[in-house]
């Protein structure tokens, strides 16, 4: 089960974090990958890596945020690899602010870059996916899309991701008559290079012990197996999901 060989996964958000994680993970499973940054020297090192493990790789230079990259990265990866089967909106980035101090600036950022990035790339690599009557669409969104949270204000954090839950399943209902699955992860606190020394805090362990029933923060690759289940063809009955991997923070 969860063989992907043969598939083409483009991963957006790539060049780092859980896109990063997911990129080796979908390689293990034997799926080619199209791989989508802004920062393309680190996607190249990344090329390198992958390509150990006897997948075809593609870096791609992307602004999320810009539609003429998007739709650029498109054509290049149908060019390459004549389809694409998988899709996985990572990319994402935030300013925080409580909602009667943010700017109309930090809004916008955060909206563009987490919520419509992903209705953008959606379309995009959807219309691939629509030629060849068959797709699996994975939206990175967060528990904060489903919660609010006590520990600091960073409303435009929330709005988007909430955007981005009720997205899927919009899409998912639409996109069902061309065999295209659409789901949602909605991580928990996850360790990355960003977040480590963040979440390794005495402050945060202890307000991690009181609101995250495991009492600890998602380790590299606990993100994964969801992620590689959803892009499946065992998945095929599974659509407009939105699946929390929190360690069980929005289950009290």
């Amino acid at each position: 089960m969860f063989n992907l060989k043969g598939r083409v996964a483009v991963i957006t958000g790539a060049s780092s974090g859980l896109g990063k994680q997911m990129s080796y993970a979908f390689a293990e499973q034997g799926a080619d990958l199209v791989l989508l940054a802004r920062r393309i020297e680190r996607l190249e090192e990344i090329k390198k890596e992958l390509e150990t493990k006897g997948v075809k790789v593609l870096p791609i230079k992307c602004d999320v945020t810009s539609t003429e990259d998007i739709n650029n990265a498109a054509n290049l990866s149908e060019k390459e690899f004549g389809k694409v089967d998988i899709l996985v909106n990572c990319a994402g980035s935030s300013k925080d602010a409580g909602v009667l101090e943010m700017t109309d600036e930090e809004w916008d950022f955060t909206i563009a870059t987490d919520q419509t990035s992903v209705f953008k790339v959606t379309r995009a690599f959807g219309n691939i996916m629509k030629k060849n009557n068959y797709g699996r669409i994975i939206n990175i969104a967060s528990m904060y899309g489903l919660v609010g949270n006590s520990a600091m204000g960073t409303i435009a954090y929330h709005s988007s991701k909430g955007g981005v839950v009720n997205f899927t399943r919009a899409a998912a209902s639409e996109l069902v008559k061309y065999n295209i699955t659409c789901n949602a992860i909605c991580p928990g606190y996850f360790e990355t290079e960003l977040t480590k020394a963040v979440l390794d805090t005495d402050d945060f362990k202890a307000y991690m012990k009181q609101t995250v029933p495991m009492q600890r923060y998602g380790h590299e690759g606990e993100l994964n197996a969801g992620a590689i289940f959803l892009a499946s063809d065992e998945a095929s009955y599974v659509t407009g999901v939105i699946l929390p991997i929190d360690g069980g923070y929005t289950c009290v």
